[in-house]
């Protein structure tokens, strides 16, 4: 029930955008401003559907966009907020001026990653590899020599909790805090008290 996809209609242009197209989008956007995605490409009289108008206008021709390589401070906080944050590249690239969530996540991919990867970290967790490694064949071998010694179940615990412990010891240090308050409203500020 609900809408039918937009692009499922006939005399569509489904290809790569060209400049007289670009320049179209542009003029009714300057003219007009962003409203009704749908109703935007017949209005700006483009053979395309709103979904493609709204990704080229974002990811493209916004004139707020940055171009050119992501700086080092943009790689360090891209990390952070993913270590923080996960794969919500629309909340990382909110604290990116001028990048797109799809940039960001494909930067990710490509880029940053393998820069984890080659330093020795793991991009999912942020944790070091060979530590995680290191702890992982500790427990076992030490629960294989457990059972070949012939400890009972008590033994079997002391050592999983040994190994918990070991683990917590372990932890990586904490990133420092963000302020991921994503809104636009003034900070709120409390009256001063006046004495009577």
């Amino acid at each position: 029930m609900g809408r039918s996809p937009c692009c499922e209609r006939a005399h569509t242009n489904k290809g790569a955008w060209t400049k007289e197209e670009d320049d179209r989008l542009i003029a009714y956007i300057r003219a007009h401003g962003e409203g009704c995605w749908r109703s935007l490409p017949k209005a700006a009289g483009l053979l395309r559907c709103g979904k493609s108008c709204r990704l080229r206008w974002i990811n493209y021709l916004r004139p707020d966009l940055k171009r050119g390589n992501f700086t080092e401070e943009e790689d360090e906080l891209i990390i952070k907020l993913h270590s923080l944050l996960g794969n919500k590249w629309s909340l990382i690239a909110g604290k990116l001026p001028g990048r797109t969530d799809n940039e960001i996540k494909n930067y990710w991919n490509t880029h940053i990653r393998k820069k984890l990867l080659s330093m020795g970290v793991d991009p999912a967790t942020h944790r070091p590899i060979h530590d995680s490694a290191a702890t992982i064949t500790a427990v076992s071998v030490g629960r294989t020599e457990e059972k070949a010694a012939g400890f009972g179940r008590e033994q079997e615990r002391s050592g999983e909790e040994e190994t918990s412990a070991r683990r917590q010891h372990h932890r990586p240090p904490k990133c420092p805090d963000l302020n991921l308050e994503l809104c636009i409203s003034p900070p709120f500020q409390q009256a001063p008290l006046h004495p009577i």
